[in-house]
């Protein structure tokens, strides 16, 4: 673990409800976005991360436009995306825009690639599925070379080759921060390794604990290729508020909602109440309940892994902004101190 573990916030920017029930524009939202990166900021949060999608449940399809917005209105929180789908992008152009949010947020940016979970983004820019795997490997090939800020020469087969191409603007560090994000893939976690970038951890079902043989296989593929120890962070829903029954009663609705309009999409069964309980008690992926709750969680996840890093994803589906404000400022205040309290003794 690092000296100073860090705790993060990521958001999909979902689309939420006001108090009324009405349900907001997505402008509105990239908008409340902002501000909850501001309060993050505010309360002395690490990491504010920003995922990329492109369906009308989430208002997110931009990430470093956002993200360049808040960098504007804060003064030390690192800024990143969560994730971005390198598969369906250009990496040049990626590099590109993290590097220009790089410099004018004065060297807080930070990269986060992955595949995504959904697959929206492929026909959208004419891109096959049955290239999947492809594109990520061939892509994420490049995206490794331009990380050396070096003149690139580089050849594949999902775009145009690089000869002795330089790519501008070069970031004032010489090194942007990137992560790779994961889901249970064994050959995900050795990918990440084989190119010696940290490793994000997705864990949104589950015991967070099960996943210590993927952090074991990191660390050896590490020392297999030769590559020194690296950040390890995990990713998870939660929401906080001031007692257990409050934050489960009031993130319940939404999150079911949520969980069953993505799961008729992908054939899953209705979320059950007893289900949600079981995720949001001490070996489930929720991390749900008071202050105190929820720092326990986060410390026993970081103490069973190894982590550097622990990213909790507020945004509940349609769950309202003020709730969620609230939730960001007890993580802050009270969470954040606590979890590094429990992890220091």
């Amino acid at each position: 673990m690092t000296q100073k573990f860090e705790l993060g916030l990521d958001t999909f920017g979902d689309v939420t409800f006001d108090a009324s029930g009405t349900r907001l524009s997505q402008a509105q939202v990239l908008r409340n976005v902002v501000a909850e990166a501001v309060l993050a900021d505010q309360v002395g949060l690490d990491f504010f991360g920003i995922g990329e999608h492109h369906r009308e449940d989430f208002a997110v399809s931009a990430p470093e436009v956002v993200l360049a917005a808040i960098a504007g209105q804060t003064t030390g929180i690192r800024l990143g995306s969560a994730v971005t789908v390198l598969s369906s992008d250009d990496p040049v152009r990626v590099f590109q825009r993290f590097s220009t949010l790089d410099a004018v947020s004065g060297g807080r940016a930070e990269v986060i690639l992955g595949r995504g979970s959904f697959t929206e983004s492929f026909p959208l820019f004419g891109l096959e599925l049955s290239d999947y795997e492809k594109l990520f490997e061939e892509k994420l090939n490049l995206f490794t070379e331009l990380l050396k800020e070096a003149p690139v020469t580089w050849a594949g087969e999902t775009r145009g080759g690089l000869t002795d191409q330089r790519v501008f603007p070069p970031t004032e560090s010489g090194a942007l921060t990137t992560w790779i994000g994961v889901g249970g893939s064994p050959q995900s976690v050795v990918r990440a390794a084989h190119y010696g970038l940290p490793l994000m951890l997705a864990i949104i079902g589950g015991s967070p604990l099960a996943f210590a043989p993927l952090v074991e296989l990191y660390h050896r593929a590490l020392a297999q290729f030769g590559k020194p120890t690296k950040p390890i962070g995990e990713h998870s829903p939660g929401y906080i508020a001031g007692t257990d029954a409050q934050a489960r009663e009031e993130m319940w609705p939404h999150y079911a909602a949520m969980q069953d309009r993505i799961g008729r999409e992908r054939g899953w069964g209705p979320v059950t109440r007893e289900r949600f309980e079981h995720d949001a008690g001490p070996d489930g992926a929720l991390f749900v309940g008071s202050p105190e709750t929820v720092a326990r969680k986060i410390a026993a996840a970081a103490q069973g892994l190894g982590l550097s890093r622990f990213d909790l994803k507020y945004s509940l589906g349609t769950l309202a902004h003020e709730k969620l404000m609230t939730s960001i400022e007890l993580y802050g205040t009270e969470v954040a101190p606590l979890v590094r309290e429990l992890l220091a003794d």
